[in-house]
C-alpha cells in the first residue's frame, strides 16, 4: 500500500470518527441502538430541539451512520450496521476507561477546549 493510500484511508477514519464527534449525535446514535425511531421520538426522547435532531441525522445519514424508511407521513431512522456501531462505542468506552481524565482534560478536545462538541447544538457545517 502506497502511503498516499495510506493517508487516504487515515483521512476515511477520521471523517468517521467525526461522524462521532459530537455529544448529541452519540446520543442519537445510543438511542437508536434501541430499536428504530421518528424524529418526533428522539426529540422527546432526549430533550432536544426537533432542529437539532433533525441536523445530525442528516449528517448521520450523509455519513451512512443511519437509514430511514418513510411510514405514514414520518421517517422511522435506524442505524444501518448496529452491531459495528454499538462495538465500535463499547471499545471507545473501554479505551476511555483506561485513559481516566487524560481525554476530557485534553487541552484541544477535552471538556474545557473551545473547540469540544459537548453542546446540544450543531456546528455550522456538519461533517
Amino acid at each position: 500500500m502506497t502511503m498516499s493510500a495510506v493517508g487516504e484511508d487515515l483521512a476515511i477514519a477520521a471523517c468517521l470518527f467525526h461522524g462521532f464527534s459530537d455529544a448529541s449525535r452519540l446520543a442519537i446514535v445510543r438511542h437508536l441502538a434501541l430499536g428504530e425511531h421518528r424524529v418526533v421520538e428522539l426529540t422527546e426522547h432526549l430533550g432536544l430541539a426537533q432542529s437539532t435532531v433533525s441536523k445530525h441525522l442528516a449528517c448521520l445519514r450523509d455519513c451512512g451512520l443511519v437509514e430511514s424508511r418513510p411510514q405514514g407521513r414520518a421517517s422511522m431512522f435506524s442505524l444501518t450496521h448496529p452491531e459495528a456501531t454499538m462495538d465500535l462505542l463499547a471499545a471507545a468506552e473501554r479505551l476511555l476507561g483506561l485513559t481516566g481524565d487524560a481525554v476530557a482534560l485534553c487541552p484541544n478536545y477535552g471538556l474545557t477546549s473551545t473547540g469540544n462538541s459537548t453542546s446540544a447544538e450543531p456546528k455550522p457545517s456538519h461533517g
